[in-house]
């Protein structure tokens, strides 16, 4: 079959509608990709710099993300150092009302708060990671945020050690000692006897009575040993000889004038026994009173909890018990009458803070928390025996680290160096996380600005492609109707042969 001659017009009509339809074809690419550029053929030199700043990007994008979780560890550790700088302040705090307060008691149980806070510090510190990283638990916690591609930029956070607060590099806080317990015991035993000087009033001369005579010796004997006084020298008068047994440690002796009897109330631990001799002239052997011979025995017996306290030759009306503890500082004193029990006096110590008292058998157990002496201005209490020197009934407990203004005052510059500490741990972390925040801003700014610089090169002009794609259809429009001219004219052409 012979070929098809196109005439010249119909051939350039139809070639500038194939044009038409390759620069619609472009353009609506461009129209759906927002791209100018999208293949290396389009534009080389823009194609490859955009990709090279998209990659450059994209490896920051990833490294933002590196940057941000740096920011959450270190907002983490701040937010403990925070939170433990608080703790500290609350240290001193009950470090300063220890120092206000004398009470050993009170003392230890301040000692106990502070103590229960450093646990709490401890806790604390270990509490403050984020994603496994902890930048207050010391050695293999140090945290390395990149900045740049090629890792040529970047910065350490070396971490501190919160979670054991006894660190000479960290807090160097110490929990402290919180002291001991200790524990004492006395007895509260009674026993009276009366020895008659019959005839005698206060102020007589015991030389007076038919069996004494000046240089008989009257002898008080216990298990510690014996007592002698002479009479018309150590002893002349009634009154002499009462004064001189009342001097007894643990014995108490008054004089009734309408019975000429001197009765003697003893609290010894042991049996009293009284006798006066036949040293002086004409004198005989006597109980140390009058007419009977021997001695008068004074035996004691364990007190019952319903008992007078007076019923014993440590206690009489009007005496005070005053406790005290390690720290001179006196928690409580009770003033007996007649009718003041040993049960009252088994609760009056109850009621002292930080001792236990219980009693059993005549004998009061004692458990202290902190060490207490418990006294009498009656130099009778507790004396055991005749030979006894003190009555104070001491009670020794292991003393905590609060006991005394220089143990607290140790305590509070330990703590001030600890605050100074924490100021400079948080001054370090919170030049870093500024530091790491400044470098994500700005990665972010160079993100968007190299992703800018890319779409520069590669991203169409809507509006530029739309107007071409407009005018494009107006000249595949007006190429159409062209080519429809150039072959009518054709076919009037043939119609002359017809």
């Amino acid at each position: 079959m012979p070929d098809i001659v196109l005439s010249s017009a119909v051939r350039d009509n139809l070639l500038s509608l194939k044009q038409t339809a390759s620069l619609q074809s472009t353009t609506q690419g461009r129209l759906a990709t927002g791209l100018k550029v999208n293949t290396a053929l389009d534009n080389p030199n823009s194609f490859f710099t955009a990709q090279s700043l998209n990659d450059r990007a994209s490896d920051l994008a990833n490294l933002l993300d590196n940057m941000g979780q740096g920011v959450q560890t270190l907002r983490a550790a701040d937010s403990g150092i925070t939170s433990i700088t608080k703790l500290v302040e609350s240290a001193k705090a009950i470090a300063n009302q220890a120092l206000q307060t004398s009470s050993e008691y009170e003392r230890k149980q301040y000692t106990s708060q502070y103590n229960d806070l450093l646990q709490q510090i401890e806790d604390m510190a270990g509490d403050s990671g984020y994603k496994g990283k902890n930048l207050l638990s010391g050695a293999g916690n140090e945290l390395e945020v990149i900045f740049n591609e090629d890792s040529t930029s970047n910065l350490t956070v070396n971490p501190v050690d919160f979670t054991d607060t006894s660190l000479d590099d960290g807090l160097n806080l110490d929990d402290l000692d919180p002291g001991g317990t200790g524990t004492s015991s006395f007895n509260i035993n009674g026993g009276a006897a009366t020895l008659d000087l019959t005839g005698l009033q206060a102020s007589s001369n015991l030389s007076d009575l038919s069996d004494w005579a000046d240089g008989d010796i009257v002898s008080i004997v216990d298990s510690s040993g014996t007592t002698t006084f002479t009479v018309g020298a150590t002893i002349t008068t009634v009154q002499d000889y009462l004064d001189a047994l009342d001097d007894l440690s643990g014995v108490h002796a008054s004089f009734d004038e309408t019975t000429d009897q001197i009765t003697i109330t003893s609290g010894l631990d042991n049996t009293l026994s009284i006798s006066k001799d036949a040293s002086g002239t004409g004198s005989t052997a006597t109980n140390g009173g009058t007419g009977a011979t021997g001695s008068t025995t004074l035996s004691v017996t364990p007190l019952t909890a319903g008992a007078t306290l007076i019923s014993s030759g440590g206690f009489q009306a009007g005496d005070t018990i005053t406790i005290t503890d390690g720290n001179d500082f006196e928690p409580a004193s009770i003033e007996i009458d007649d009718e003041t029990t040993v049960g009252d006096l088994v609760s009056f110590l109850n009621n002292v803070k930080g001792l236990d008292a219980t009693f059993s058998g005549g004998s009061i157990s004692l458990i202290g928390e902190v060490s207490f002496d418990i006294s009498s201005d009656n130099a009778d209490f507790n004396r055991t025996t005749l030979a006894a020197t003190s009555g104070t009934v001491g009670l020794t407990a292991a003393a905590s680290e609060f006991k005394t203004d220089t143990d607290i005052d140790r305590t509070l510059q330990a703590i001030n160096a600890a605050l100074d500490e924490l100021r400079s741990a948080a001054r370090a972390m919170g030049t870093a996380l500024s530091t790491v925040e400044i470098r994500t801003d700005f990665t972010e700014h160079m993100i968007n600005t190299l992703e800018v610089g890319a779409g520069n090169l590669t991203i169409a002009d809507m509006n530029e492609e739309g107007a071409n794609m407009l005018a494009l259809q107006t000249r595949q429009q007006l190429s159409s109707t062209a080519l429809s001219l150039a072959n009518q004219a054709d076919q009037s052409v043939l119609s002359l042969f017809g």
